[in-house]
Parts: structure tokens; sequence; C-alpha cells
């Protein structure tokens, strides 16, 4: 039987490296158990090492190493046609990468902590027909669907 499928974009895998607990950390514990298929994109890599390298470049290291251990599946990034042709799914265009490489990606449910653009927008569940909510959220649902 195929594994539930977990899109983390940026805000929930940064939460999940720099946290040892918390829900964002078990679903890469889910994942590197082979509970789950935790799925990334390349945008979601580019946009975590930035952040880190701002914010803690000590921290790379481990944020590497955690992708590996994790055992996260990288998807590669939507051609620019067809983020040009998706803008209607979201209000933040820098986010319709993201959320069409989870919409390709076919996944059961996209984890989030970007409330203003994901997650306080009725739209972008309805637009994209994925199923969007917190590391917090995410977890519940997989107890009932696993």
């Amino acid at each position: 039987m195929p594994r539930i499928k977990v899109f983390l974009d940026s805000s929930a895998l940064i939460a999940g490296v720099i946290s040892s607990t918390g829900a964002a950390r078990a679903l890469l514990v889910m994942s590197e158990n082979k509970q789950i298929e935790a799925i990334i994109s390349e945008q979601v890599i580019v946009e975590c090492e930035r952040s880190i390298a701002i914010k803690s470049p000590r921290a790379l290291p481990e944020f590497r190493q955690t992708i590996k251990d994790a055992d996260l599946t990288i998807v590669q990034d939507p051609t620019r046609k067809e983020t040009s042709d998706n803008l209607y799914l979201i209000a933040d265009p820098d986010d319709v990468a993201i959320l069409f490489a989870a919409m390709k990606a076919k996944v059961d449910f996209l984890a989030t902590h970007n409330r203003k653009h994901f997650l306080d927008d009725p739209k972008v569940a309805e637009n994209s027909g994925l199923r969007i909510g917190t590391p917090g959220d995410a977890l519940p649902w997989l107890r009932e669907n696993l």
C-alpha cells in the first residue's frame, strides 16, 4: 500500500529541523520511519537554506543532514510556464511554485505555518484541491488515515 504523502513547505521544514519536539519534527520522524512519504520541492530547500544562512549559518549542516535522515522526497519545481499559468491558485505569486509542486506530486496533505498566504485563505485549498493545514493539523488527520 502506498504511503500517505505530506508536502512540507519551508516554514514546516524549518520548524521540524529546529525543534526536537513538536508536530513538524514528528512528521520528519514519521518520514524517517517510513510511516509517511514527506515531500519537499527544490524551492523549499532554497528558501530554507537562504533563511538558515541568514539567521543561523552554523545550522546549515544539521539542516542538510536532517533532509537525508528523514528520507525526504525532493520533487522538481514547476516550470515558469506552469507557474505563470497557475497564478490564480494563491494570492501571493511567490507561493504558486510551492503550491503547484505539491499539486503535481499528488500529495494528501500540505503542511505549512504560513497563515497569511495558505491557511487563512480558504480559496487556496479550494482552488488547489489540497488538504492544507499546520503540521499540528496533519498529525490527527494522519492518525485517522494511517
